[in-house]
């Protein structure tokens, strides 16, 4: 019996791969129902800069010859995916969101050659803001993400297109990265999951580089069991990168099977639930009643201050990011937009003393904040992002001095933990009174990752918000013009 290619789309990432290996869909069925889906989707939502229809089809038909050989299968055998365009692939031209982008790439991504080793397609690459360096989704070269929910609204960033890729359904699951939040926020107004794990578990050889102290490859899927499947077939040491770990690493499906049960959920005491709006602080605090349902110990946390640490972090990320940019900005400037060319520029205003006092002090501000805070808890739950999903035109301030303040906003919760390089994991969690999604963000020890995934699905095992997906409406209902 033939299953609608609605359906196939539809159904998870464990769901799908599941689906492949005892042969009830083909690879090409999956394929191709995702390619039906963007090509509805592509024209109001603006994820994908390169839809890679011919090659995802042709490596399909190999995926199901496998199949129907009995070989041994990869986790991800046949499973559609699509990743932000900052990942390199030989021979391939990744445009990094960027008119000022590279030539064709000579070498190919740790994690995409991980992901073809577990079987993985690749469907395309995905929007997101130029070089990176915002948290909006605005994007002036390619055209701007728009969320699936409204495209009157921000994507969030940068990783925009892999968050409004993987909730409209168009692949079961993207690599993005995380600076400040752009895993994370993209996740949160998606209605998704999206982790940003410890700095150092993930390779980040292949690619684009935005700050070496606070990059961290990061993935977006729909549910927690998805996320344990991509996060295991994509973790672990390479050698081509002197950040990661030598830990083995942990079987993150297997962890799943244990409940909320007995685990200490920490509610910070400070900073961190401030200048939140009353419609997110409601559904972050119905979270935690779910959580206490299924067992869980709630329980008040004192915390460092952290309004240190979002400074901290802002310090390493543009003073590296200038160095970085440095070059390009002195031949290319009229290529990078204004809101771009200002934050990849800002690294100049920072003296040599302030970037090294913020490296030299990182070490000692993990170790307090680590102390003080799982002293009294397992994981730490707060908002991910404190304000409703904002329209694109209100957050459109190019690289007016207003922007600084915009950021500071929508990073407040997410970026300290891109400074001390702990694990973060945004869980959808309900929807603010503008009708878009909004989640709560789990924060853990270094390499705890398994521990934060225990905890989402649980609650996930316990509520409808990752079952639930945006409808496709017309442009013309939101008033949008091309």
């Amino acid at each position: 019996m033939s299953v609608a290619p609605d359906e196939i789309a539809g159904w998870t990432l464990a769901g799908v791969a599941h689906a492949i290996a005892t042969r009830r869909v083909s690879s090409r069925e999956a394929v191709q129902a995702c390619l039906q889906r963007i090509d509805r989707w592509q024209p109001h939502i603006n994820s994908f800069v390169t839809v890679l229809a011919e090659s995802a089809l042709a490596a399909a038909d190999r995926a199901d010859t496998v199949v129907a050989s009995g070989r041994a299968l990869g986790s991800l055998h046949g499973v559609p995916l699509a990743h932000k365009d900052m990942y390199f692939r030989r021979g391939r031209v990744s445009t990094m969101g960027s008119k000022a982008a590279p030539p064709a790439a000579t070498t190919t991504a740790t994690l995409l050659e991980r992901l073809d080793h577990a079987g993985a397609i690749e469907l395309g690459t995905l929007n997101m803001c130029e070089f990176a360096l915002g948290p909006t989704g605005h994007n002036e070269y390619l055209g701007h993400c728009r969320n699936p929910w409204n495209p009157l609204h921000v994507s969030c960033g940068s990783s925009s297109g892999s968050g409004a890729t993987v909730a409209a359904r168009l692949a079961y699951g993207s690599l993005g990265s995380d600076t400040g939040g752009s895993v994370r926020l993209p996740a949160s107004v998606s209605a998704v999951l999206g982790l940003k794990p410890t700095y150092g578990l993930l390779s980040g050889f292949g690619m684009m580089p935005l700050s070496y102290s606070a990059d961290t490859p990061g993935v977006f899927a729909r549910t927690a069991l998805d996320l344990a499947l991509l996060l295991k077939a994509v973790a672990g040491h390479d050698a081509r990168d002197s950040r990661t770990s030598h830990r083995a690493v942990p079987n993150y499906p297997a962890a799943l099977a244990a409940d909320a049960r007995g685990m200490r959920v920490g509610v910070p005491q400070a900073f961190f639930l401030e200048q939140v709006t009353p419609d997110v602080a409601r559904a972050v605090e119905a979270s935690l009643r779910v959580l206490a349902g299924l067992g869980a110990e709630i329980v008040p946390v004192p915390v460092p201050s952290s309004e240190h640490l979002t400074e901290l972090s802002r310090v390493l990320v543009y003073a590296e990011a200038t160095a970085i940019h440095g070059a390009r900005l002195r031949e290319r400037a009229a290529d990078y937009s204004p809101q771009v060319r200002v934050r990849a520029a800002s690294g100049l205003g920072i003296p040599a003393p302030v970037y090294a006092q913020a490296l030299q002090q990182r070490p000692g501000l993990v170790r307090q904040f680590v102390e003080t805070v799982f002293a009294h808890c397992d994981v730490l739950h707060l908002p991910t992002l404190g304000i409703p999903a904002p329209t694109i035109a209100e957050t459109d301030v190019g690289g007016a001095a207003v922007m600084w303040d915009k950021i500071a906003v929508m990073v407040r919760c997410t970026a300290p933990f891109n400074y001390l390089g702990l694990p973060a994991l945004a869980v959808p969690c309900g929807f603010t009174d503008n009708g878009l999604p909004t989640s709560f963000q789990l924060a853990a020890r270094p390499f705890a990752e398994a521990t934060l995934l225990r905890v989402a699905h649980a609650y996930e095992q316990a509520t409808d918000w990752t079952r639930r997906s945006p409808t496709l409406v017309s442009q013309r209902t939101h008033g949008l013009t091309r």
